[in-house]
């Protein structure tokens, strides 16, 4: 099933979709750390509707694989409203707390600048192939944007790393909301993961 919404027309109404949003069929992964599976976000006036352009499609039935919560972010953001659009835009020392059981993986972390932190955006939308944010003129394809609605709500920051404390990083350049489910936890390699001479066409066209 396809569901259109109507031909887009830019607005910067209160009905903003940000870096955690909530919407139908949030359904996380089984999350084998804990025992149980992430239930799917519940309907409500929290989530925004489709916006004009907009396309969204059916769910599979089932998922394909399970992961791992290690840890949770700890963020001063608790609303959408709050949250920066992008990890470049805060400085903001956050958390990552880290489950106890995997603290020994840490070991060597502590000499690294940066890390990628990569978490589980659990209240955004998974149903969306064309998207329309507010702040760009026309839809894209959802694989064409960093939006965190998509079909694995996967987000990657990469965060300047301040200390580390026990099984806690203190950390800044990251953008979800409080208590995101974090996934894995990264060195940056500026060698390998800097590509300099990278290009985004539409967005590089955005100013012309």
């Amino acid at each position: 099933m396809i569901k259109k919404a109507e031909p887009h027309r830019p607005s910067r109404g209160p009905n903003s979709r940000g870096p955690n949003s909530r919407g139908p069929n949030s359904r996380g992964p089984k999350s084998r750390g804990t025992g149980s599976r992430v239930q799917p976000a519940a309907a409500g006036d929290d989530w925004p509707a489709l916006r004009g352009g907009e396309i969204a499609v059916e769910l599979p039935g089932d998922t394909d694989a399970s992961v791992y919560f290690i840890g949770r972010m700890r963020t001063p953001w608790q609303s959408r409203e709050q949250c920066p659009k992008n990890a470049r835009e805060s400085d903001a020392v956050c958390r990552v707390e880290l489950d106890p059981r995997w603290v020994t993986g840490l070991q060597g972390l502590e000499t690294v600048s940066h890390v990628l932190l990569l978490y589980w955006m659990d209240r955004a939308r998974r149903d969306l192939v064309l998207q329309a944010p507010r702040h760009y003129s026309e839809p894209r394809g959802t694989f064409a944007l960093r939006s965190p609605a998509r079909p694995n709500p996967i987000a990657v920051s990469v965060a300047r790393l301040l200390r580390i404390e026990g099984n806690t990083l203190f950390v800044a350049g990251v953008d979800c909301l409080d208590k995101t489910p974090l996934i894995d936890v990264k060195p940056y390699f500026p060698s390998t993961d800097s590509v300099p001479d990278a290009v985004v066409g539409w967005h590089a066209r955005r100013g012309r």
